[in-house]
């Protein structure tokens, strides 16, 4: 899968699951919301691994993710 697509799928797959999971706590915005937490970790963690930043306690750039 290309890293175009991967950008694509799954931010739109975390946003489908979070208006699920908000329309079970039938609450919209809180799934949104927690989806938005989640996919910021994951693109943190993606691009963190993509630039060779992936890492604990580097001791040039400190604690990353």
């Amino acid at each position: 899968m290309s890293r175009n697509a991967l950008r694509i799928f799954v931010p739109a797959g975390l946003l489908i699951a979070g208006i699920v999971l908000g329309l079970i706590f039938q609450n919209v915005w809180l799934g949104v919301l927690l989806a938005t937490i989640i996919w910021l970790g994951w693109f943190l963690g993606y691009e963190s691994r993509r630039g060779n930043n992936a890492g604990v306690n580097d001791k040039d750039h400190g604690v990353e993710l």
